[in-house]
């Protein structure tokens, strides 16, 4: 009797690519609310330095947060996406289509060179890996894996 490998994929990881536009105006940003604070600190005024350190936790916080955790990790079953304090989980199982697009619309991708995953009913999100030919082989490569391993269970 043959036996069937159940091996799982390791977790692969792939940071997404940066578009230099995109780092330009979010390092802008939370350099202006960093010279913001300077300036309240030279101020002396209690309410002014307060004010000024909750910009700079998140005018330049969550920039600077988005800029260093968005990736996207394959695991044997699921798809995990993470942006900043945002994530989601789409089912490997679930993916219909995986399609090549450069629509700015908002979306856990800092760069527009970006891939639109189609999944479940009716639902999409862009995505913009760092190594889109590797990432979109993998991805498929465990599609597929999925797909032998629900024939052979089922």
């Amino acid at each position: 009797m043959a036996s069937v490998s159940k091996e799982t994929p390791v977790e692969q990881v792939y940071k997404s690519k940066i578009d230099t536009w995109l780092a330009l105006v979010l390092m802008s940003a939370a350099s202006a609310c960093f010279i913001a604070f300077v300036f309240a600190l030279l101020s002396g005024s209690a309410i002014a330095i307060v004010v000024a350190l909750l910009t700079l936790i998140i005018g330049a916080g969550l920039p600077v947060w988005v800029m260093t955790s968005t990736s996207y990790t394959l695991s044997g079953t699921t798809l995990i996406v993470k942006n900043g304090p945002f994530k989601w989980q789409v089912p490997i199982e679930q993916i219909k289509s995986i399609t090549p697009t450069s629509s700015p619309l908002s979306s856990p991708a800092l760069s527009t060179d970006r891939l639109r995953i189609d999944y479940g009913r009716w639902q999409s999100i862009m995505i913009s890996p760092k190594f889109k030919d590797e990432f979109i082989q993998d991805l498929e490569s465990r599609r597929r894996g999925n797909r032998e391993q629900s024939h052979l269970n089922g």
